[in-house]
């Protein structure tokens, strides 16, 4: 049950204002990042870009003890926004939120060819919340710039209630990791505002 509670907590009405999220990102998205282009960067920033890679190979997990695939809204809409975007879905699986689970489902990632997994679930603050634990014991590089903006962009939709998320992201064996929370309207927020604008931007500095 305390994991139940999680997903709902992990919602915390990102829901009921759904309607407005991409408004959202028209306001979010581009300008603070656009806006450096035109200051000093601008070179460096768009070289990097465009030798970005357009087409990342993601694997997507749902780690949660009550969904399965059939009920799984969340691991679905990560799906069809990656391919939506041009990239390919390497592998998905539902796991259960214990760390066994998450490292087993690590490697299988890691032996299918991925060069991102997206995380859903497990990053509240429940008993059995444990995504975030066991990836950042694995971390090599953390990047808690995508949990800091991601709380940023949910608190102008949802509230107080951002600050319950601890999503993050961070590298693991020449891939990018990111979690986010369990639910739908947090997952299409984590992916169109900030995963998506920097995927191929992200890979292509591991490659470095």
């Amino acid at each position: 049950m305390a994991h139940e509670g999680h997903d709902h907590d992990d919602d915390h009405g990102h829901g009921h204002d759904h309607g407005h999220e991409h408004e959202h990102h028209k306001h979010h998205h581009h300008p603070p990042h656009r806006g450096h282009d035109h200051h000093g960067h601008s070179h460096a920033e768009q070289e990097h870009k465009a030798h970005a890679p357009a087409h990342v190979s993601v694997f997507v997990v749902t780690c949660s003890d009550s969904r399965d695939e059939a009920r799984d809204e969340s691991g679905r809409a990560l799906q069809s926004g990656l391919e939506a975007a041009g990239h390919t879905l390497s592998g998905y699986k539902v796991v259960k939120d214990d760390p066994e689970a998450i490292r087993a489902v690590l490697a299988e990632a890691s032996a299918a060819g991925a060069r991102a997994v997206l995380f859903n679930g497990g990053t509240g603050i429940g008993r059995r919340d444990s995504t975030v634990e066991t990836l950042r014991g694995l971390f090599e590089k953390e990047l808690p710039g995508f949990g800091e903006i991601f709380r940023m962009l949910s608190f102008e939709e949802i509230g107080s209630a951002a600050m319950m998320s601890r999503a993050t992201a961070g590298t693991y064996k020449g891939m990018i990791l990111f979690a986010m929370p369990g639910s739908p309207q947090a997952v299409k927020l984590a992916l169109e505002a900030l995963i998506l604008p920097e995927l191929g931007h992200a890979v292509r500095e591991l490659t470095r």
